[in-house]
Formats: structure tokens, C-alpha cells, sequence
């Protein structure tokens, strides 16, 4: 059991997704994602290891795959601020991502486009992420 956005998670993540193809950008696509690459970056604040330091993952599209990350890419086009309790929240699916937004609890600062080709990316992908979530510690 890996622990949520530990090194060990990072790499089960990235394994989950591996081999799966990310669809190309459609026509609507915002301007930061027409090119079929992109980052966005989440900063969590809390971690119940050392609450004075912040983790930060960098989500990255590239070459049709999805990759993630530690740390915070100076490329990410979107940058989400969260506190542990709304990330593990999220990653549970007992917070909805628009409800953390309109609520203030996640700060976003950045391109919203790369933030919603983000999150529909990971909504596709939840499938592939089943069993990585499952096996989660918090």
C-alpha cells in the first residue's frame, strides 16, 4: 500500500496509466491544450508527515500519455493550492472538484482550460485508477 502522493504512490500511478492513450484535443480545445501537451501542477498544504511542508505533483500530458511528477513544473500551466483533507477528499470522490473550486477551498491560478482538459482526463482514467485507489493509504 502506497501512501497519497508519496514517491511509492507517484510511481503506482504512473504505472496505472501507463499504457493508456490519451485522446487528442478536440476543436474546442482551450488554447493551452490545442497542442496536445500540457501541465498543471497541484501544491498540497498539510500533509499529516510534516504539516509545515507542502507536497506538489506535476500532472503532465505529452506524446499521447499521461505522466505525473514530483514536484512543481515552472511549465504548469495551471497551478492548484489545496489543503490534505480537500486532496484526499478529491482523490476519494467525496469532494467534486467544482464544489472545492466555487467554495474556496482549492485556489487555482492559471489556464482553466488545462485545468478542465485536466480533470476530464482523470474522470476517463478513473477506471485505470480503481485499484491504485483502492490500495491508498491517507
Amino acid at each position: 500500500m502506497a501512501r497519497f502522493l508519496s514517491p511509492a504512490w507517484i510511481a503506482a500511478f504512473n504505472e496505472a496509466v501507463g499504457g493508456v492513450e490519451v485522446p487528442e484535443p478536440g476543436p474546442d480545445a482551450g488554447i493551452g491544450t490545442r497542442s496536445g501537451s500540457y501541465a498543471w501542477c497541484q501544491v498540497v498544504s498539510g500533509v499529516p508527515d510534516d504539516p509545515a511542508e507542502d507536497v506538489a505533483v506535476t500532472l503532465r500530458v505529452h506524446d499521447g500519455h499521461l505522466t505525473m511528477e514530483p514536484g512543481a513544473a515552472t511549465d504548469a500551466a495551471v497551478t492548484i493550492r489545496l489543503g490534505w483533507d480537500d486532496a484526499r477528499a478529491l482523490s476519494l470522490g467525496e469532494l467534486a472538484p467544482t464544489e472545492a473550486i466555487a467554495s474556496g477551498r482549492v485556489r487555482v491560478r492559471g489556464d482553466l482550460a488545462v485545468l478542465n482538459a485536466g480533470q476530464a482526463l482523470l474522470d476517463v482514467l478513473a477506471p485505470h485508477l480503481a485499484a491504485l485507489h483502492a490500495a491508498t493509504t491517507y
